[in-house]
């Protein structure tokens, strides 16, 4: 029987900041619960601790049956990764040690043959084979057929980094739903998937008989998949936990509900605490001048002093409050011109025109080119060189795009792009008050007391001192956005910036492109946020690109219609 428990659960960051207060839900058996709060709530901390990789300071998290994990960035791999490593990674405890020990002694055997390592070598094959690795194997090849299209045997020793984000995160689904493991754990499992991956992760959550506990921000798989959604709540002493019992559809109505509830029960608390002490104050005066009062004076004191150590009802939770501040400014009419453009092997060649202030969403599968397209736009197109001194990319090391056609970006039009996988070496070990404040090649830096504002305005202020790579995914994200914020671009170029911010950084960020003043080319798979473009060009899976009056998430289907 698969369950988790977490009961009264507390736990303090190491500079001595509460993160989590005495947090409580359960995961019942065959149900799938979405874990949801603020970027930096202590979402992940607490998955880390039911996977016993954290010791609260207080409280007891328990897991009924095998569990099996996937963590937010399964699809970040280190060079010289194989599929066989992925799915390794994801495998049964038993299983996963069995492998790594054969894989280990198979190296030492080929470096020194002698009887010790021999000796190593037939030990590890046995124990694979107790493990039921050789069984499981047949598991691997279901899932590289399901993902990849080819069997396991082939994909063994494919590398990891040759696969989309949104393969290996599947790959690595189907490893975990097809094996053996009664309890799973999902941090943002939908992160890369597009939007036919994302419908068949709705399938299997809603028919899967495993327990599931998963960490999304994706509201269309919120409202599929999802029997009940646990909310950290930040509070002064740390995240607390409420939980709702139905699904996404009916949790707005329900916490407005619950926040009303909790404004009255203070409300009437204020209303009788100010009665009391009104009621002390006139009967102190009173009992100074007639000792008829003196008993009721220390009766309306021993009643305030019971009332105020009960303490006030359950506090509303703090709500984030962030102000970004896309400015932009005015360009050239066309923003962009493309003529005859196709990037190498992945689409064949299209046209397109793009307009001061469009607001563009790019579509299309995984693997299709998009991201390629707005890595090309960001290194300032196929001729950088015309418009030297007017191009700036912001987000991430660029690298050269295979491609043939024209890309052309329109008078005074400056890109910044914000990297789908926040890989930023450049910030490795430095603070966020450190980089804005130091600044960069593209970007001067500023006081410590504006920088410090900046942070504040983003929900980032008490991550000031931290280091970059110590900060959640969507933490991150909203980082990355601050510094297209303090850079002036003019073209936004947004590959996946939803995945993982939080449900109100998400709705932010809508407001805020939708008051910036230039243009917008965003790739998404988020169903949602692409409701909010006026313009959709999509990235055929046979190669075609074209211009859609309406998102375009199932191919086949417009085919027909055509």
């Amino acid at each position: 029987m698969g369950y988790i428990d977490v009961a009264g659960v507390s736990f303090t960051l190491p500079d001595g900041r509460p993160l989590l207060d005495e947090v409580s839900f359960r995961v019942g058996e065959g149900r799938t619960t979405a874990l949801i709060g603020a970027n930096g709530a202590g979402k992940t901390t607490l998955l880390r601790m039911i996977r016993d990789e954290v010791v609260p300071d207080s409280g007891v998290v328990s897991v009924g049956g095998g569990l099996g994990v996937m963590d937010q960035f399964v699809g970040h791999s280190r060079p010289g990764q194989t599929v066989h490593d992925l799915l390794v990674a994801v495998a049964p405890d038993r299983v996963r040690g069995a492998s790594r020990e054969l894989d280990a002694s198979e190296i030492a055997i080929i470096e020194r043959d002698d009887t010790d390592t021999q000796l190593r070598y037939a030990t590890a094959i046995a124990d694979y084979a107790d493990a039921g690795g050789y069984e499981h194997e047949t598991v691997w090849d279901a899932c590289t057929t399901a993902a990849l299209g080819i069997p396991f045997e082939r994909a063994r020793f494919r590398d990891l980094e040759s696969l989309s984000g949104g393969e290996q995160k599947r790959l690595a689904l189907e490893a975990l739903l097809r094996g053996p493991d009664e309890v799973l754990l999902l941090d943002e499992p939908d992160n890369y998937l597009d939007v036919p991956g994302k419908r068949w992760l709705e399938e299997q959550l809603r028919a899967t008989p495993k327990t599931v506990l998963l960490v999304s921000h994706d509201r269309e798989l919120l409202a599929r998949a999802a029997e009940r959604i646990v909310t950290l709540e930040v509070g002064a002493a740390g995240s607390s936990a409420w939980v709702h019992g139905g699904g996404f559809a009916s949790y707005h109505q329900a916490r407005e509900d619950r926040m009303a509830r909790l404004d009255e029960l203070r409300r009437r608390w204020d209303e009788e605490h100010a009665k009391l002490r009104n009621l002390v104050a006139t009967l102190r005066v009173k009992a100074a001048n007639s000792d008829d009062f003196a008993s009721r004076y220390r009766a309306a004191q021993t009643r305030l002093r019971r009332f105020e150590e009960v303490g006030p009802p359950e506090e509303r939770p703090r709500e984030q409050h962030l102000t970004l501040r896309l400015r932009g400014s005015r360009t050239g009419k066309r923003a962009v011109v493309v003529e005859g453009l196709e990037l190498t092997g992945l689409m064949r060649p299209f046209d397109l025109e793009v307009w001061f202030g469009d607001r563009v969403a790019v579509l299309g599968s995984n693997g299709s080119g998009k991201s390629h397209f707005l890595r090309l736009l960001a290194g300032g197109g196929s001729d950088p060189d015309a418009l030297l001194g007017h191009v700036t990319a912001v987000g991430a090391t660029l690298e050269p795009v295979a491609h043939a056609g024209r890309a052309v970006l329109g008078a005074r039009v400056v890109p910044g792009w914000f990297a789908q996988t926040h890989r930023h070496p450049e910030f490795t070990g430095r603070t966020l008050l450190e980089i804005l404040h130091r600044g960069d090649a593209e970007r001067p830096g500023m006081p410590r007391d504006a920088a410090s504002s900046a942070l504040d305005r983003y929900g980032l202020v008490a991550q000031a001192e931290q280091p970059f790579e110590s900060l959640s995914g969507g933490q991150q994200a909203r980082l990355q956005i601050l510094l297209l914020e303090l850079s002036g671009v003019t073209l936004l170029l947004l590959d996946e910036p939803t995945d993982n911010l939080d449900l109100v950084s998400a709705e932010a960020l809508e407001d805020a492109l939708a008051r910036f003043e230039g243009t917008v080319l965003a790739v998404t798979h988020d169903r949602w946020f692409a409701r909010s473009f006026d313009r959709f060009l999509v990235f055929g899976a046979d190669g075609r690109v074209y211009e859609s009056n309406e998102p375009v998430w199932d191919e086949a289907r417009v085919a027909r219609a055509r």
